[in-house]
């Protein structure tokens, strides 16, 4: 049963993701041959696919009985569909994005958040992204801006562009801190710092701030805990997740003194922000994981 109902998942996915990318074929088209006046209009109208995209992938959750969620919310009213918001989530599988548009999709705008540069290779799926304004960012590596000093400022020039697009019109911004899935594996690695948590990096958040700069209205700050354990994808599809904890609570966007510090000053307060917001999640998953 579980196998059947993870093949239809697939099937499903697989058939939204190519209405879409044919959709956004002739969409194409009309904004490359459109007066620049106009492309704005089209850019928004876009967005339109992404909250089908998304429709439809929720109508499948819910169809087959994928998750059995616990929501919370904390500061619903404060958001809007009309505003910029950025969302931070912890990240442990691939389950967690199709959850994130799933419970915020009423709420705020559809999501968008910063993907691999590779990742455009994807049949379909990457070339629907790239269109609809996902940005692409082409990770720097150490090695390589040892190689090319020139490089340095890679990853911040990229974030910089990329929220330009998406200062068109209202979006909200994704950004999984911890900069990879949870593993026990990356756990053991990182020394356990958190207990259920990797390390948060501040980087992506403190360059998004700094890009979107008065545009962003405030965070939505998800935490999603899986208290049967972590599912893999494959897992999620099957119907096997178990009980999931979604948490989404409204917070202000920390009050940054950059024109009067400087940029190495930012990045410190971003980072002694993110620290202190990591310490609350993952006492807040301690207490979730104990009452079961």
């Amino acid at each position: 049963m579980h196998v059947f109902k993870g093949i239809l998942a697939c099937i499903s996915i697989a058939i939204t993701t190519v209405c879409v990318s044919a959709v956004l074929l002739i969409w194409s088209l009309q904004l490359a041959i459109a007066r620049n006046t106009s492309k704005p209009a089209i850019k928004r109208k876009m967005d339109n696919i992404i909250i089908w995209w998304t429709q439809s992938n929720r109508w499948m959750i819910r169809r087959l009985n994928l998750v059995s969620p616990e929501i919370h919310w904390e500061g619903r009213e404060h958001l809007s569909s009309e505003q910029w918001y950025l969302v931070v989530c912890n990240h442990q599988t691939w389950a967690d994005i199709l959850l994130l548009q799933t419970y915020l999709l009423d709420d705020i705008p559809p999501l968008k958040f910063f993907t691999k540069s590779q990742l455009i290779w994807l049949p379909f799926l990457g070339q629907a992204m790239y269109v609809l304004g996902f940005p692409y960012v082409k990770r720097v590596s150490r090695e390589q801006i040892k190689k090319t000093p020139s490089l340095r400022n890679a990853d911040k020039d990229s974030v910089m562009k990329a929220c330009e697009g998406l200062k068109n019109h209202p979006s909200t911004i994704l950004n999984f801190a911890e900069g990879t899935r949870r593993t026990e594996e990356k756990h053991r690695l990182q020394n356990y710092a958190f207990r259920n948590l990797l390390k948060p990096k501040a980087g992506g958040i403190n360059y998004t701030l700094e890009g979107m700069d008065s545009h962003l209205s405030g965070m939505v700050d998800v935490t999603i805990v899986y208290l049967d354990g972590a599912p893999t994808f494959w897992d999620f599809l099957q119907g096997k997740s178990g009980r999931v904890v979604f948490d989404a609570r409204y917070r202000p966007l920390p009050a940054l003194t950059v024109e009067h510090a400087g940029e190495t000053h930012q990045r410190a307060q971003v980072a002694q922000w993110l620290q202190s917001l990591w310490e609350e999640k993952d006492a807040l998953i301690s207490r979730y994981l104990q009452s079961g």
